[in-house]
């Protein structure tokens, strides 16, 4: 049974957020580049411990999922400009 929940933060908190899963899918992306490609064009660039570059793109996938969710629900509770 999936269990929804209803979170209730300040905008600059959820601001901070969605900056920490945009990075984390970032890192996430670049693993799979990574481990596809043998390298990746950032010097500061950190590998993800897994097992694949699938399993990197899959997480990375679910990082993207909860970013576009949480920024639609972000849209639709943000009121028009007056």
């Amino acid at each position: 049974m999936r269990i929804t929940y209803t979170i209730q933060l300040e905008e600059n908190d959820l601001g901070q957020l969605l900056d920490g899963l945009r990075c984390r899918s970032e890192s996430w992306h670049g693993t799979a580049v990574h481990l596809d490609f043998g390298h990746n064009s950032r010097a500061d660039f950190v590998i993800e411990e897994c097992s694949s570059a699938d399993e990197a793109r899959e997480i990375a996938n679910d990082h993207d999922r909860i970013i576009a969710t949480i920024e639609g629900q972000i849209k639709k509770q943000r009121k028009p400009s007056s």
